[in-house]
């Protein structure tokens, strides 16, 4: 592993330093006084103490948000006001991108010229685009004609009001931009946030909170609680004074947040897992779908929820296919993110390390045939190797599990309805890609595949103005574009007899 890392210094400086939580406009530590210590991936060592939120933070954020909502500084601030902080939250992640890439290195392992080209320019166009969004979000009239009624004139119009308190957890594999993701529409509709980080990266969140209040948000507005999803999380999904939680996160965990919002039918809006399928044809442009099919799978380390971890080749062109993939994933030096050669970091704990080294095991019990890869990297730190799985079948684990990991699984196919069928026989619904010149098939098979997003000859596309989201158990509702407005506000009908 190279010895020369570059670390932005106000970042190192930041996570050496002592953390609180963000209630109200206030810095604290937990209630308890406990803390828990986060892990540089690529060393397993200590990175950073941090505070052990429980419920009596939960219970003491969630009163400070409700009173910030009900507030005249925020719930009377005339949209275009809103829009200009959010823009200019925007602003100052551009400013602070150096430091905010670094962060979510030292926390997440990705490699920094990942993060620094992708997640901290998309959370800032994410404010940007939200920004927009604030003076446009109106009503209706409504011609009635009431047959029971039928001499009365009525005006009648329809207003979209801010939901309320919202609770928000996300997860640990795009810390910043998943705060984003969540943020920008809350804040743009007039919604109060209490945000929960994962455990396992909080920093880039705690750094975004000292922006947000650089920024000129009124105190409350946003509050970030760090803690374990127990003791944290749990008890933010099952609060009965927060009127919606919003979750990314696993399958699993998301039916648990289901269970813990029904006690006072708060909203609920969920991006789960996905095992997406990739579907390559023999007319593709080979030049571009095997590298693209790689990337579908080992970019950010497959730690993807639309990571596309199921391919699907053409039999006339398997071979090769299977070749080039080999070739591309042999090609990718695996080192520390903060190393500017390296192309895929760590795992981003050893929880996930012990998974995926669990489900490379099931693999070879399963008899998937081993390309390339297939056991850990080094011995220090969360690394895996870019694993491809071959011959692999629809009732192997590896196939039909999310594994959240740098292992792509590969089977060939012979007609396009044997595809299909293939390519929908899972319980997730999140993404897919389509690999051929000929557009016609292309758009036959974005129609057929039950997904909420297709990529066809690209993958892992994203833009601020693209609803992303799943069928079936890849979740409810939709993140981005003018869709995730619905999912932070509530519509009034309003009549008056003229």
């Amino acid at each position: 592993m190279s010895t020369q890392l570059h670390a932005d210094p106000a970042a190192t400086a930041f996570a050496a330093k002592h953390h609180r939580m963000l209630i109200g406009g206030d810095w604290v530590d937990s209630h308890s006084g406990k803390t828990f210590d986060t892990y540089n991936p690529a060393t397993g060592e200590v990175l950073a103490s941090i505070p052990a939120g429980d419920s009596e933070d939960i219970d003491r954020a969630v009163k400070t948000a409700r009173a910030a909502f009900e507030n005249p500084t925020w719930a009377n601030m005339h949209p275009a006001t809103r829009g200009k902080l959010l823009h200019k939250l925007g602003d100052l992640i551009l400013e602070h991108a150096d430091e905010l890439a670094t962060l979510d290195t030292l926390d997440n392992g990705k490699p920094f010229a990942v993060a620094r080209a992708a997640d901290i320019p998309l959370a800032a166009d994410l404010f940007h685009y939200m920004a927009g969004w604030a003076t446009k979000l109106n009503g209706s009239t409504i011609s009635l004609s009431v047959p029971y009624m039928p001499d009365a004139q009525f005006h009648a119009y329809t207003l979209r009001e801010p939901i309320g308190v919202v609770g928000q957890i996300i997860p640990w594999n795009f810390p910043l931009l998943m705060a984003a993701w969540k943020l920008g529409p809350a804040l743009t509709t007039g919604c109060t946030v209490v945000l929960k980080p994962a455990e396992q990266t909080p920093l880039s969140a705690l750094r975004l909170g000292e922006l947000i209040l650089e920024a000129g948000f009124p105190e409350g507005v946003v509050n970030i609680i760090t803690g374990l999803g127990e003791e944290a999380g749990a008890p933010l999904a099952a609060h009965d004074d927060v009127d919606k939680i919003a979750f990314t996160g696993s399958t699993e965990v998301g039916k648990l947040i289901v269970q813990a919002a029904a006690g006072n039918l708060k909203k609920v809006s969920l991006e789960l897992g996905g095992k997406s399928p990739n579907l390559l044809f023999a007319d593709a442009d080979m030049a571009t779908a095997v590298p693209g099919a790689a990337s579908a799978i080992f970019f950010n380390q497959g730690q993807v929820c639309c990571a596309g971890s199921r391919l699907y080749v053409e039999n006339s062109v398997y071979d090769d296919v299977l070749q080039g993939l080999s070739d591309a994933a042999k090609s990718i030096k695996v080192g520390n993110g903060l190393d500017p050669s390296t192309d895929m970091g760590p795992l981003t704990s050893q929880e996930q390390l012990d998974r995926v080294t669990n489900y490379l095991s099931i693999g070879e019990s399963e008899g998937a045939r081993n390309i390339t890869g297939g056991k850990r990297w080094g011995s220090q730190g969360y690394f895996v190797e870019p694993t491809v799985l071959a011959d692999t079948t629809e009732d192997m684990r590896v196939v039909k599990e999310e594994i959240f990991g740098p292992v792509l699984s590969v089977s060939p196919f012979k007609d396009v309805d044997e595809l299909t069928a293939k390519a929908n026989k899972s319980n997730f619904g999140l993404a897919s890609g389509v690999w051929t010149k000929d557009l016609s098939k292309a758009h036959r098979a974005a129609k057929a595949i039950k997904a909420g997003t297709v990529w066809v000859n690209c993958f892992n596309v994203f833009d601020a103005a693209l609803p992303f989201g799943g069928y079936k158990q890849s979740g409810w509702g939709r993140e981005m574009g003018g869709e995730v407005l619905e999912n932070y506000l509530q519509t009034k009908a309003v009549t008056t007899q003229i």
